[in-house]
């Protein structure tokens, strides 16, 4: 893409402001050509961008056009889609006001009426309200836990989902097709469509499905105290207002409970990030908090903090939260009869195997998908559909994201926080700690060590790196990592699994992913995915063994040496 016949386009427009301009003749040649040096695309999780002018950036023009896509996809795709409407909802970071009436216009233009909510909503509550109110679709305006600079687009089908690959390729392939964004002319149907506000008749639903999902309502919750924070974000009305009503002593942290799109009261967004738990950690010991949980700005991921068993405050990563989490609810509804005969539980192809360990020990089917949630959702959908298979009875993501019952097609943090919270008092009641149940699960499935390793590749080449990167791999695959030797490689773009011996097998029921993962001998495995929301690659190691001892420390150097083969600076 020619990045200076872009800026001169941008820059000789009527329609880009003077303040637009002055920001575009400021940049740098380097920074020109990341703004202007190609287009910003649909990856993992919708269309994700640094804000600002330019072609691949997150922009009245960039945005226009994606949503003008989306509209007219609907309305080759989704019957009487101009009457049923699409539901619009944003977090707390910077323009979301513009954005939402942006995107309600040029629906409105094309005949399709708009349901926006009256202030920020969190992703799963809108997912929830595309269901509800028969809508033929929704659009989420976000970029979850990315910083600040950030804001991103995703869009849902008439089920509640984002929209899979196969299901949105023509909405791209008429999104490649249409002028750059500064030219584009949006057609106008006769009939101007209406944009309705939206607000309690929705929350007050979704607020008792979420209370519904409580496996033991009726625990004595006196002197049990919980910190929360919704990191500046789109959670904190809806799930105040949960904790409080089924009965919990919640603190909230107050610096993080403002909707400020500068994320000024915390030093990262995301639950997955160290820095990001300073603040509630310090309100734990403050207050004498049994437990702190987290949700990410638009409220679809969680994470949580303990008192462990020595006195300490400890975190738990999404794979130990995830399995412990299971091993609670599948205990639960087998105690009290409500496990369906035939259960199914939905993981992805990087999740740690300690869930699914768990859950085929309750007699529960899994399937395992490619990253991002919208695989889990599709699936839902299609047993629905169907009439007959398995029962789903919980999906979840490393990334701290899970689904305990499904009137919302996304992960949902909100229900995500309330059944954490509910089993760190379980235990508590038991006079447990999570480490303490952690420890008893892992010793009785197996010694799980997981963690994940980012390297970024910024600027107009970063792709081109990336790309390259995974190309290598593909060809020059490493026969050993740490001195155990590779005994398969799965590489989900080819669909295909090499065994050591040279013999081949299909992967099978997955679509294309520019994904490999290595397993090793051992049965430790190391896989490489770029990431479809951010210009990084993501690097997830996991190891096994009979003793947690050493698991760690292999990890690291296994990771240090396939970085070593792969010459990753």
């Amino acid at each position: 893409m020619d990045y200076k016949k872009n800026v001169e386009i941008w820059l000789a427009s009527s329609k880009v402001n003077e303040e637009e301009k002055a920001e575009i003749r400021a940049m740098d040649d380097a920074a020109l050509q990341d703004a202007f040096g190609r287009n910003a695309e649909f990856g993992t999780g919708g269309m994700r961008a640094k804000m600002g002018p330019g072609t691949n950036r997150l922009n009245r023009f960039t945005l226009g056009k994606a949503n003008y896509a989306f509209a007219r996809f609907l309305l080759n795709s989704v019957e009487n889609c101009r009457e049923k409407g699409v539901v619009i909802s944003h977090d707390n970071r910077f323009h979301h006001d513009e954005f939402k009436k942006l995107c309600a216009d040029i629906f409105n233009r094309l005949g399709i009426k708009a349901y926006v909510f009256d202030a920020l909503r969190p992703t799963p509550e809108l997912s929830y309200a595309v269901r509800k109110l028969g809508a033929a679709g929704g659009v989420m305006i976000t970029a979850s836990h990315n910083p600040k600079e950030y804001n991103g687009y995703k869009v849902y089908d008439d089920t509640g989902c984002q929209i899979v690959p196969d299901a949105i390729a023509p909405m791209l392939e008429d999104l490649a097709k249409l002028p750059d964004p500064i030219s584009l002319e949006m057609d106008e149907y006769p009939t101007k469509g209406e944009t309705i506000v939206i607000g309690k008749e929705i929350d007050d639903p979704y607020v008792e499905l979420v209370k519904g999902c409580q496996m033991n309502p009726d625990l004595d919750k006196k002197g049990f105290k919980v910190v929360y924070t919704p990191n500046h974000g789109a959670s904190y009305e809806t799930a105040i207002r949960v904790f409080q009503e089924v009965g919990y002593e919640i603190i909230p942290v107050v610096e993080q409970c403002n909707h400020d799109p500068a994320f000024g009261g915390t030093k990262s967004p995301n639950p997955e990030v160290a820095a990001s738990w300073e603040r509630p950690i310090e309100y734990m010991r403050k207050y004498g908090a049994d437990l702190a949980v987290m949700t990410d700005p638009d409220g679809d991921r969680c994470g949580l903090a303990y008192v462990s068993s020595k006195g300490e405050i400890e975190r738990l990563t999404g794979n130990e939260s995830g399995a412990l989490l299971i091993d609670y609810l599948f205990s639960e509804r087998i105690k009290k009869g409500t496990m369906p005969k035939r259960a199914v539980m939905y993981d992805t192809i990087v999740t740690s195997s300690l869930g699914e360990d768990v859950a085929r020990s309750y007699g529960v089917e899994v399937e395992s998908f490619l990253t991002g949630f919208k695989f889990i959702g599709e699936r839902i959908a299609h047993y629905e559909k169907l009439g007959e298979g398995p029962t789903f009875v919980f999906g979840y993501e490393e990334s701290y994201g899970c689904l305990i019952e499904p009137f919302a097609r996304d992960k949902d943090g909100i229900q995500a926080i309330l059944l954490y919270t509910e089993m760190a008092l379980f235990y508590k009641r038991k006079g447990m700690a999570l480490d303490e149940a952690l420890e008893a699960l892992q010793a009785k499935h197996g010694y799980h060590y997981t963690t994940l390793f980012d390297t970024y590749f910024e600027g107009a080449q970063g792709v081109d790196i990336m790309n390259n990167l995974m190309a290598s791999l593909r060809e020059n695959p490493p026969k050993k990592i740490a001195d155990i030797d590779v005994v398969e490689v799965r590489d989900y773009l080819k669909d295909e699994i090499s065994f050591a011996d040279g013999s081949k097998k299909a992967i099978e029921g997955l679509p294309p992913s520019n994904v490999l993962k290595f397993v090793l001998k051992d049965g430790s495995t190391y896989a490489v995915r770029p990431s479809g929301t951010e210009p990084k690659v993501k690097f997830y190691v996991e190891t096994k063994g009979d003793r947690k001892e050493g698991l760690k420390e292999k990890a690291a150097k296994m990771n240090a040496d396939f970085r070593a083969q792969a010459k990753i600076a």
